[in-house]
């Protein structure tokens, strides 16, 4: 297939190496071959996942549970203990199905984020150039792959210009290999005239007309051959995991410990002695908290995306709320990356870009050079839009007005180029001029000047002399000083040849024709952006490959530099800098950076995080890559940037805003914090849960909750309440503390002692004094036995259990905030939190009042007053934790150290 002639290879295909398909023919082609896309990787059984989310170290204390409560029902039939083995082999299940489909409407989401990032081919049906969505492309399609561009699909080279593929994804060789138009080997694979889907363009462009899509082509073959790649746990997961030992560990424990003292000390029987058993674990073991997490982090993925930030993985999300230093590019995300021609230097004369006094000669020359050493494409429909790059672009917009740009580029056609690289700075083409060969060039003036020895002065060239020089560089500095990217255009003749390599390039002897001077305008809303992120103690460093006047200019304009006197580092000091004086020199308070290779952004994110920092890189282009994969967080743009760049990072903006950074670090933060209340308000009714099995057990009092009623609490009416707490807005200072420590743990010792030690301690005091209230008001004394059949019992556990709840109502309420007064946050500020006390009410009430669910709960109806005895208790927690929260805000050291969780 490649070693044919292209005369062939065409004919085989049906198709043209000038034009490509005819649309309607690619269409047909479309509906008869498949979508270009890899067959999703298999999956792990949908079975075993499920089975997976039954066996977890919560599901498998349940199984304990239940199968203790099966025993004792099988000892002591009539009892109810069937029910509550029931209960809980259902806890186990609803709580391990809802897992399953969350995790299941994760991974959906998570698919669909994939199909939001942008991947179109450029391609040539019935000679026009388009951009079309991959998946549409076909064999015998004629496409278009320059620098930074992912290949869509396999295909053969009918042309190419200074192209170098990366062919790691397929071979491991991870060297750029030039590619040719011609046979270099037997092995389609090593032979350089082939391009295959999902190598990355590293440099130079090329055109190639497709033979294999979808599954057949090479990276389809080796798809079948490779395993589901395994889901990374994130820290999160992580800590709930360590969160979830932890529990169990103390559940179990304290249940053997139960049972052990109950079997050798005491004389109940032994039915009696398998509830406690059951009854500690269950209350123990807080079965709504992982559905819990899994929704909260749905949540969370879901609202990233609203804002316009796709994250590949949550960690991600949990890294960019620890952040420390933004490393950011410039153009393309500071910027609009909407280049428009502002100025030009010709004749040594400034002129702008509406001037109407340009003469023929002034600019004739510089329109050939502009339209010629130039990769970008004008749109037919309109010439104000192009595809490629915008600094090119723009050029292009600009020749529109004065020529026929696609006249001029057809009536001098390219015999060569040498594309614009990050470590040449400029790009040098050779086109066949009215019957002379021209060498064009285009590049960054610092670097193309030193190839030039004449100028171009009313139409004549002329020695370069050094007042010509200042007059250049009085202008490429006034142009950068305004923040506006500068280009220097120059030309020569060169002695004519048949075919041209690199090494036949001119190095000098080039005629200076002008500067021209682009401005990319700062994006709206990333001054204000800068300024809220600096406050929230993140440090904003610009990385730029750009010249430093403009660097600076912009960095200005959007409040990144606010000094008289920043630090600026170019490029070639930093070459000289050992890794400790750049270690010293970052420990300036403004830094900025430019001039920069990739290798060199690279080492600058190496350096802060030596120092300790969490970083996150912002790029678009092909030479942030190695920075993006390097950083704590690469986040690349998901409109301009090129595929390399989106490859290598962990998060892409959609909307290639900067200042959609700020609402993504907010969130970060905020899911941390959120989590963390929604797990303090549910392991809080632990303790009035675990308490009354240890009174009952060591007092001898009658059991003031059953089992079923502690089920009712954790998987019922405490639910909702926790997952709408993962929907809480951030609080107000949020944005104004510092970067949380990276070792900061999701549940730590102050966060277990105001859950246990504080609320905790007063709602069991509250469902105690409900509980020994109704009992007392029927008459009963301490020591005293109750009378079977007697209804005073099920009233007093239906009290205990309406204090809990009416307890954890101003609870939820008070875990609104942490740090802030309730007041400010707002009581009613969130809907679903008081949606979830609704049904939690209702869900209690009709445990309580509704007589058919009595033998299952061992509860009885209350009186209205008998329903609120616990009000004291509830206002307590609400205004005690209050004055806890006012005095952590006014730093009283023994509550911060004890209780600022």
């Amino acid at each position: 297939m490649h070693q044919i002639a292209i005369e062939e290879f065409c004919r085989r295909l049906g198709t043209s190496a000038d034009s490509g398909l005819d649309p309607a023919e690619a269409a047909r082609r479309l509906l008869k071959e498949g979508p270009n896309a890899l067959v999703q990787h298999k999956r792990e059984n949908e079975i075993i996942k499920f089975l997976r989310q039954m066996f977890n170290l919560f599901a498998l204390l349940l199984w304990v549970g239940a199968g203790l409560s099966f025993v004792a029902e099988w000892l002591t039939p009539g009892e109810g203990n069937i029910f509550i083995a029931i209960a809980l082999v259902g806890v186990v299940l609803m709580n391990g199905g809802f897992s399953y489909l969350q995790q299941h409407k994760a991974e959906q989401i998570m698919a669909s984020f994939r199909e939001m990032l942008p991947h179109m081919a450029k391609v040539i049906r019935g000679g026009e150039l388009k951009q079309v969505p991959a998946a549409e492309l076909v064999r015998g399609d004629l496409i278009m792959v320059e620098e930074g561009d992912q290949v869509p699909a396999d295909a053969r080279l009918v042309e190419v210009s200074g192209l170098k593929v990366n062919n790691a994804s397929l071979t491991g060789e991870s060297e750029p290999q030039l590619r040719t138009t011609y046979p270099t080997d037997k092995h389609l694979l090593d032979s350089r005239n082939a391009v295959f889907s999902g190598t990355m363009v590293q440099a130079g462009q090329g055109r190639a007309l497709v033979f294999a899509t979808g599954m057949k082509t090479q990276i389809g073959r080796a798809a079948d051959l490779t395993q589901a790649v395994s889901v990374r746990e994130i820290p999160i997961r992580r800590e709930i995991h360590h969160f979830t030992r932890l529990i169990s560990t103390i559940a179990v424990i304290m249940g053997v410990g139960v049972f052990l003292v109950s079997l050798f000390f005491l004389q109940n029987p032994m039915l009696s002695k398998l509830i406690f058993a059951i009854g500690i674990i269950v209350a123990n073991v807080p079965e709504g908290l992982l559905p819990t997490v899994t929704l909260s982090l749905s949540i969370a993925a879901r609202r990233m995306a609203e804002n316009k930030a796709l994250v590949k993985n949550l960690e991600s999300v949990e890294t960019l709320g620890c952040t420390t230093v933004i490393c950011t590019d410039k153009t393309g995300t500071l910027t609009c990356n909407r280049m428009e021609v502002k100025r030009l230097f010709l004749n040594e004369c400034i002129h702008t870009e509406v001037d109407t006094n340009l003469e023929k000669e002034e600019l004739e020359r510089f329109l050939l050079v502009a339209s010629l050493c130039n990769n970008a494409h004008l749109q037919q429909d309109d010439r104000n839009r192009y595809l490629g790059d915008p600094t090119e672009g723009a050029l292009l917009v600009f020749c529109s007005r004065f020529q026929d740009v696609a006249a001029v580029q057809a009536a001098s056609p390219r015999l060569y180029e040498e594309p614009f690289t990050a470590a040449t700075k400029l790009m040098i083409t050779i086109n066949n001029v009215e019957g002379k060969q021209i060498a064009c060039l285009k590049g960054a003036p610092d670097v193309a000047i030193t190839m030039c020895d004449s100028i171009l002065i009313n139409g004549m060239a002329q020695p370069l002399t050094d007042n010509h020089k200042r007059a250049y560089l009085a202008a490429y500095e006034e142009f950068a000083g305004k923040g506006e990217r500068v280009l220097l255009l120059a030309y020569r003749e060169v002695a004519p040849r048949e075919t041209w390599e690199n090494r036949d390039l001119p190095s000098g002897g080039f005629i200076f024709v002008g500067l021209v001077g682009m401005f990319d305008p700062p994006r709206a809303g990333v001054a204000e952006a800068v300024k809220a992120i600096r406050s929230a103690g993140v440090r904003v460093v610009m990385v730029t490959g750009d010249y430093q006047t403009t660097a600076i200019a912009i960095g200005r304009m959007i409040g990144i530099i606010t000094t008289q006197t920043p630090r600026l580092i170019l490029g070639k000091e930093l070459r000289d800098m050992s890794d400790a004086m750049l270690d010293w020199e970052l420990e300036e308070k403004e830094v900025l950076f430019a001039r920069l290779s990739p290798e060199q952004k690279l080492r600058i994110v190496q350096a802060l995080q030596r120092h300790g920092h969490v970083v996150a890189v912002t790029g678009d282009g092909v030479n942030d890559a190695p920075a993006l994969k390097q950083a704590d967080i690469g986040v690349a743009m998901g409109l301009s940037g090129t595929d390399v760049a989106r490859e290598a990072a962990d998060m892409v903006l959609l909307d290639d805003n900067f200042a959609t950074l700020l609402p993504a670090i907010k969130e970060g933060r905020t899911i941390f914090d959120n989590l963390k209340k929604s797990i303090a308000y549910t392991v809080t009714h632990a303790v009035p849960e675990v308490v009354p099995y240890l009174a009952f057990l060591l007092l001898g009092i009658p059991l003031p909750l059953t089992v079923m009623l502690i089920l009712a609490i954790d998987l019922g009416t405490d639910m909702l309440p926790a997952i709408a707490l993962a929907s809480e807005r951030s609080e107000r200072d949020i944005m104004q503390l510092p970067p949380r420590s990276r070792s900061e743990r999701l549940v730590n010792g102050r966060l277990i002692f105001v859950a246990y030690g504080f609320k905790g301690v007063i709602e069991a005091a509250a469902a105690f004094y409900a509980y020994f209230s109704v009992l007392h008001a029927g008459g009963w004394q301490f020591g005293m036995p109750l009378a079977a059949g007697s209804g005073l019992y099920p009233k007093a556990v239906s009290a205990f259990f309406a204090a809990i709840v009416l307890c954890q109502v101003a609870n939820v309420l008070a875990s609104k905030v942490q740090r802030q007064s309730l007041l400010q946050q707002g009581i009613f500020s969130n809907f679903r939190l008081w949606l979830g006390i609704g049904v939690e009410l209702v869900l209690a009430l009709s445990i309580i009042e509704w007589s058919p669910l009595h033998l299952l709960f061992g509860n009885a109806s209350l009186s209205a007053g008998e329903l609120v005895l616990a009000w004291p208790f509830a206002l307590a927690i609400l205004l005690l934790d209050e004055l806890r929260r006012w005095l952590i805000r006014r730093n009283v050291r023994w509550v911060v150290r004890l209780t600022a969780g």
